[in-house]
């Protein structure tokens, strides 16, 4: 029993994932990938698992990744195929968090990352009020952007790359971006990561676009008091919810996911296949 509130459970999850498998696999396919694993369930202690465990299946394909002097290469999973998606669901891995570069070209992101986290009071809907924002600077540029929930409290905005940029443009580009929404509407928006500075407001986490972290993946569950599930969304559904104040709207369970997939198909499949320039600096 992993998700003790609403009695889901272990199979519960390897069936979610073996049925999603078709959808999210082409978002882990060859990318680094951080398990967070609660062998207990949700409510009980849980750890991040960055090296790929050493009693995997002789099938499980692996990458090194220069972790920092520290500790060297580490060995990463790659989750290639619906096999090894349902053995880390198995391990309980209910998170799924992939790298934003392919393994072999670590210092590559394919996407630029927001990661709009909201601070109590405010929420989702406040997140979908900066969402929408970034979609018209975006689309002032000529660039295309996607949004997905976290599965958690907020809202992340991809903008599709898919060439040849690294960190060292991408960071200073999201930080640039989250600064003037931070100018633009100060009320609503900060850029800076101090907990103190967030209540009430949308921090605009740019931070993300880094070699060394990883970001919730698509259709991963999330470990809250339900299985929610990081779910995209079309750009109309975050103007209705915001306009109808419905945050509810936006809140998928496994089984919706399910659904909307079977419906809609993978609404983040764009992610994978545009290709777009960021502007000259």
């Amino acid at each position: 029993m992993l998700w003790p509130a609403s009695g889901f459970t272990k199979a519960g999850v390897i069936d979610y994932y073996a049925r999603v498998a078709e959808a999210i696999l082409p978002h882990l396919r060859d990318r680094p990938l951080t398990l967070k694993r609660y062998p207990d369930g949700v409510e009980a202690q849980s750890f991040f698992e960055k090296r790929c465990p050493s009693h995997r299946p002789d099938w499980v394909e692996t990458a090194p990744v220069w972790s920092g002097r520290n500790e060297g290469d580490i060995d990463y999973c790659l989750c290639n195929e619906r096999a090894t998606l349902i053995w880390m669901a198995q391990l309980a891995a209910l998170e799924l968090h992939p790298s934003l570069s392919l393994a072999d070209e670590i210092e590559r992101p394919t996407v630029l990352a927001f990661d709009l986290d909201p601070g109590d009071p405010a929420g989702i809907l406040e997140c979908c009020r900066v969402g929408l924002r970034l979609r018209e600077m975006f689309g002032e540029l000529g660039l295309e952007c996607f949004p997905k929930t976290s599965g958690s409290k907020g809202l992340q905005v991809y903008v599709p790359l898919n060439v040849e940029v690294t960190y060292e443009r991408t960071k200073p580009f999201a930080r640039a971006v989250a600064q003037t929404l931070e100018r633009e509407q100060p009320n609503l928006v900060v850029s800076r990561m101090a907990k103190k500075l967030r209540k009430g407001k949308v921090f605009v986490d740019w931070s993300q676009n880094d070699q060394h972290k990883t970001t919730i993946a698509v259709y991963s569950l999330r470990a809250r008091e339900r299985p929610t599930v990081s779910t995209p969304l079309q750009w109309e559904e975050v103007e209705r919810a915001a306009q109808r104040e419905d945050a509810d709207a936006l809140r998928f369970e496994a089984s919706d996911v399910l659904e909307r997939v079977e419906e809609r198909g993978d609404l983040f499949a764009p992610v994978l296949e545009l290709h777009q320039e960021l502007p000259a600096k």
